[in-house]
């Protein structure tokens, strides 16, 4: 089994680069891990407080559980993957069922800043986008997928996103193994990443 981390900014691209790459292979032969499911869950916080929670920071997710997982997969097992509602901020009742694949992707802001997760991973891949084209994206997306206003987006942009990017997410940078610029707009980059896992597959069935 092959791991591919793909880290990166929040709004860099990067389910668009597991998306194309996924599209290059036949079903059920890459499995994608994302981090979100695996934040801590926040039912026993008052509902008040929990948008106030900070995501953008390791201690915001249960690792432990993700490597577990991920040893699991490894070994040929099926996992329940968590799934998690920012519109409650807690962890849901339902599961994912995700089957051992010949590729898994475990993609997420701070994957590469946890050495016990980064250690597992064969390829290591950095989604790297400017942060004015990420901004935009994610005022985009909080607005429809979980019900913020602009001027909230842009208010946690500055009191969290901002700092949490320059402490911890642009620094993982240095543990890539790839850096895809222009995020998933970058098709050079992507289909470099594509061959290398087919010729990693090629090579490992042989």
């Amino acid at each position: 089994m092959l791991i591919i981390g793909i880290a990166g900014g929040t709004g860099s691209g990067k389910t668009t680069v597991v998306n194309r790459i996924l599209s290059s292979f036949p079903a059920g032969e890459v499995a994608v891990i994302p981090q979100d499911s695996y934040y801590k869950d926040s039912s026993h916080i008052p509902p008040e407080e929990r948008s106030k929670i900070n995501f953008d920071e390791p201690a915001a997710i249960e690792w432990s559980l993700l490597v577990e997982h991920l040893r699991r997969l490894r070994e040929g097992q099926s996992i329940e993957m968590p799934t998690y509602s920012y519109l409650t901020c807690t962890r849901q009742p339902e599961t994912v069922t995700i089957r051992p694949a010949d590729v898994v992707i475990v993609e997420g802001i701070l994957v590469l800043c946890e050495s016990e997760v980064r250690d597992m991973m064969d390829v290591r891949c950095f989604v790297d986008a400017d942060a004015d084209d990420r901004l935009i994206r994610v005022i985009a997306r909080d607005c429809i997928e979980r019900g913020r206003t602009p001027q909230m987006v842009i208010d946690r942009y500055e009191e969290v996103l901002k700092p949490m990017h320059c402490r911890y997410i642009e620094p993982s940078k240095r543990f890539a193994d790839l850096i895809i610029p222009q995020g998933g707009t970058n098709s050079v980059a992507i289909g470099l990443l594509t061959d290398y896992i087919e010729a990693r597959l090629k090579r490992n069935k042989c």
